[in-house]
């Protein structure tokens, strides 16, 4: 009980080494993909699942928006499959690391921007002064946009990162306090292990919210950009 409360955050080691670039790799290996013809009940589930969030998220997209599908894609089924093995039993979640999401939403961000500098170049800077400002709020009303426009990659990654880290820190809270109360009082243990198991599949549903959520924040900034 002497534990850190953050050591389940703590980067896990091989060697002396950081294990980071292996368990962000590994989630993609469980992908399940096939060589035959007709595919299997689960890869026919995958891809009705796939189809369905691709549409979601490019029925708003015209032809240069509907370029990033693929990419998209690829994200939300990676950030999917990290939070939930996340939830595993002495696992390690890549998403509870603010590094890890800055790394993610720092470049989608920027390509979203620099997209719109390249094809609709006016339209981009307009949003930073909306019409019919008056001329003394002109450098005022610029800095705010403007500001609010570099913090969208930040908020992108903090929101990420504070969803999982809390529910994490919830369920090892709970968990702990479970343990205690097996020795102490055993029908409040069960009804703690009871809520526990309640707060697991609150964090299955914010896994995959999340995930969706980062996805479609990234969608509506190359929305608004091409």
């Amino acid at each position: 009980m002497n534990e850190n409360l953050f050591t389940l955050f703590a980067t896990p080691t091989i060697l002396n080494q950081p294990a980071t670039i292996p368990i962000i790799l590994s989630p993609m290996l469980l992908i399940p993909t096939s060589k035959y013809l007709i595919n299997n009940r689960l890869i026919t589930i995958q891809h009705s699942l796939t189809q369905l969030t691709l549409k979601q998220m490019m029925i708003n997209h015209n032809t240069k928006g509907q370029t990033w599908s693929l990419m998209l894609v690829s994200l939300i089924t990676f950030i999917t499959m990290t939070n939930l093995l996340g939830l595993l039993p002495h696992s390690f979640t890549p998403t509870t690391q603010l590094s890890m999401n800055l790394a993610m939403a720092i470049p989608l961000w920027a390509g979203t921007v620099i997209t719109g500098l390249r094809f609709k170049t006016k339209n981009s800077l307009a949003h930073l002064l909306p019409q019919g400002t008056p001329t003394l709020l002109i450098p005022m009303l610029v800095m705010i946009e403007t500001t609010s426009l570099l913090i969208q990659p930040v908020a992108l990654a903090v929101r990420l990162t504070a969803n999982i880290t809390a529910g994490h820190l919830l369920m090892h809270l709970v968990g702990n306090a479970m343990l205690a109360l097996l020795t102490i009082n055993l029908p409040i243990a069960l009804l703690t292990s009871m809520l526990l198991m309640l707060l697991t599949t609150l964090e299955i549903a914010v896994a995959l919210i999340q995930a969706y959520v980062f996805t479609l924040l990234v969608s509506l900034y190359l929305h608004n950009n091409t």
